[in-house]
């Protein structure tokens, strides 16, 4: 038995029954009230379908109050729900991830960076930055952070002025802002931010080893990378990241579980067990071992 709290969304309310009912289990939905009146046409529509293939319409349920203490009681619900999955803003997750006396599966913020490599094609660098910022600035999969190497420097003011010219804020170290007149200086708050904004924040670091120890300290475990050429400096950096997803050469905003192959996903999940990264259908099943004998005991 499954509980998904979310927020605006109506699709939530169709992704989150199929994925939950074509991985067998059972689920209750609590939708928010600026989509009330869809959730509940859709629900509706779902219990039709169900009776409809000889299933039984109540693995599909619907939270039938708006009523914020109803929350609170399915968080509670420990001895009848085996797991929670909150989407919707910090709020929300945050709440759920402090109340719940249930398994959480969620993601908290998108805090995510990209570290240029010495290596880096600068044409790459560019477009695949210029995307993973701009292409969808709200999404939980935006690029926050770039860190940018210094033996790359010189062909950094090229990067700077295409993402100014496509209308970004760029917040950065003092370095960088000596290259370009245009770049505000970042406070130390900007390193934690997750801006869901075309507002980015950049920082010079001296190799790979100062990139990763600012990404282990600022990031949010979601979605980070490295732009590089060199592979084997490439391989070596993810094998350093502990990001639930892990990019070389590609925008963060691959961070989705249909660009995994996964069809829809009901979320992002950071824990460290179980489901990383995009859930889908298989991140929503679990085991079982089974012990098949003729007989035999255990001396």
């Amino acid at each position: 038995m499954i509980g998904v709290i979310y927020e605006s969304r109506p699709n939530v309310t169709v992704d989150a029954a199929g994925l939950c009912i074509k991985s067998g289990n059972a689920v209750i939905l609590r939708g928010g009230s600026e989509a009330v009146h869809s959730n509940r046409a859709l629900h509706e529509a779902l219990s039709d379908g169900l009776a409809h293939a000889g299933l039984d319409p109540n693995c599909a349920q619907f939270l039938p109050t708006q009523d914020r203490d109803a929350v609170g009681a399915l968080l509670r619900a420990h001895e009848s729900l085996d797991l929670v999955i909150p989407r919707g803003g910090k709020s929300l997750v945050r709440r759920v991830q402090t109340e719940a006396r249930v398994p959480v599966l969620a993601h908290l913020d998108g805090n995510n960076h990209l570290y240029i490599h010495p290596s880096a094609d600068p044409d790459m660098a560019r477009e695949v930055v210029l995307n993973a910022k701009l292409r969808r600035p709200g999404i939980c999969g935006a690029l926050e952070t770039l860190l940018i190497d210094r033996a790359w420097l010189d062909q950094a003011p090229a990067l700077l002025t295409a993402l100014i010219e496509a209308g970004c804020e760029l917040r950065g170290d003092a370095t960088l802002q000596g290259l370009d007149p245009a770049i505000r200086p970042a406070g130390a708050e900007d390193w934690d931010t997750e801006y869901l904004a075309p507002i980015l924040s950049i920082r010079v670091v001296e190799d790979d080893k100062e990139a990763l120890a600012h990404i282990q300290r600022h990031g949010s475990g979601h979605t980070d990378g490295v732009i590089a050429e060199d592979t084997e400096a490439a391989a070596a950096f993810l094998e350093r990241l502990d990001s639930a997803i892990a990019v070389h050469n590609a925008s963060t905003q691959f961070a989705d579980g249909g660009e995994f192959g996964f069809g829809a996903e009901i979320g992002i999940a950071t824990g460290r067990m179980h489901a990383r990264g995009p859930v889908g259908i298989e991140q929503l099943t679990t085991f079982q071992y089974r012990v098949l004998g003729s007989g035999q005991t255990r001396p």
